[in-house]
């Protein structure tokens, strides 16, 4: 009751079975592969308009078994919103933003949480952990406290206050640590023996990444089966760039996309203080090193090492794409710019990207006649650090109504 053929070593290829718990191969991800001949058969995109508006509706192309009920706080479609005034202020004719922060927990990482949750569950896990910067954290939380499962969280302890309350409110056991978030990663792997519990981390197991994908389908979806110019990713553990571009080689060899279609380039956002990515990007190299001192105010690029690094840098490259940096300083300015400008709530992650892509407008990296999207991953009052506060009192006795431009 799945199409499913096998899961696949990332760095070898190695085919490994379906239908068992499974982490790392030699200490990289796991892909899993699908029958898409038999997917090709058994829907078409015209069968997939017709479901509900879920990430569920691309049930072949997601591994939990049909006839098994998904755990799910009902995830929809998020909108791709077109952002005609924040595009002429940049200079671009076609700017788009798909906005993740309308998913249950506020962030993108509903998706992959629905997935994995979904599967540990399937499989007979019932304690989970993860280490955590930001959303995650909560994601996981909700996820678990739906399927029934006991749920611990790790997290650096300047994490996001919001962040932090959240992940207690669903009832995980939740601990901040004096670190960052590879060394919350190595408790949950140091402890998984002892404590009995399955690594839910970033792209440590193989079905988080089919969750992500999902904005892939979603987007194409969206186009009329089409795909953008190019496409602005926030990236820290990059388990949904990664996601998207599986999702659009699927969609090739479905045929939902016509073979010949140009497939997005890829920029990969990092902040300056974290960008580990980046780095081996301009190196030209294929794994990423350890980022010293890693420190950045938008939690969710804060991952000073990525265990998928070679397949989120594959992928840049592949894409025609790019990797750089945002400023530090630019983050709240554009928080309040991008959402002033379109009335969406921009986070810091994606406050990020609109530095980059406005840098890349002006030297002509980007055109300003093609399309562009730009992923919002999260919802901008979950931040109240990183939020620009330039509230004005006023007594209520002694209103100057002229400063207030009567």
């Amino acid at each position: 009751m799945h199409y499913v053929s096998h899961l696949e070593g990332a760095i070898d290829g190695t085919v490994l079975p379906f239908g068992q718990l499974a982490n790392l191969h030699n200490g990289r991800p796991i892909w899993v592969r699908y029958h898409l001949d038999r997917i090709r058969d058994a829907v078409t995109p015209a069968d997939i308009a017709r479901r509900p508006p879920s990430l569920w509706r691309y049930r072949e192309l997601l591994p939990l078994p049909l006839d098994v009920e998904p755990v799910t706080l009902g995830e929809g479609m998020t909108p791709l919103l077109p952002c005609p005034r924040l595009g002429k202020e940049l200079g671009l004719s076609r700017l788009l933003v798909k906005d993740e922060s309308q998913l249950p927990t506020g962030s993108f990482k509903s998706r992959g949480q629905t997935a994995c949750v979904s599967m540990a569950k399937w499989l007979g896990v019932t304690r989970v952990a993860l280490p955590t910067a930001g959303n995650a954290g909560g994601a996981a939380a909700a996820y678990a406290a739906r399927a029934g499962m006991e749920c611990y969280i790790f997290m650096p302890a300047d994490t996001p206050v919001v962040n932090q309350f959240e992940a207690h409110l669903y009832g995980a056991k939740a601990y901040r640590v004096n670190g960052l978030i590879n060394d919350c990663g190595k408790i949950v792997k140091d402890g998984a023996e002892r404590m009995g519990w399955f690594d839910l981390s970033t792209l440590k197991e193989p079905y988080r990444i089919e969750g992500k994908k999902t904005m892939g389908l979603e987007l194409a979806e969206q186009l009329g089966w089409t795909l953008p110019d190019v496409i602005f990713y926030p990236t820290g553990g990059g388990t949904g760039l990664v996601g998207m571009w599986k999702a659009f080689q699927e969609l090739l060899e479905l045929g939902w996309i016509a073979k010949d279609t140009k497939l997005p380039r890829f920029v990969s956002v990092q902040a300056e203080g974290c960008a580990p990515i980046v780095t081996a990007f301009d190196k030209g190299e294929r794994f990423a090193d350890l980022f010293p001192n890693a420190k950045t105010v938008a939690s969710g690029l804060r991952v000073p090492v990525a265990v998928g690094d070679f397949m989120i840098l594959d992928a840049i490259r592949a894409s025609g794409g790019l990797a750089a940096t945002g400023r530090e300083d630019a983050i709240g300015p554009w928080m309040r710019r991008a959402s002033t400008a379109e009335g969406i709530g921009i986070c810091p992650e994606t406050a990020v990207c609109f530095d980059v892509l406005e840098r890349l407008v002006k030297d002509g990296t980007v055109g300003r006649d093609e399309s562009v999207v730009v992923f919002n991953t999260g919802a901008a009052p979950k931040y109240l650090e990183a939020l620009p506060a330039e509230l004005t009192s006023l007594d209520k006795d002694h209103i100057d109504w002229a400063a207030l431009g009567g």
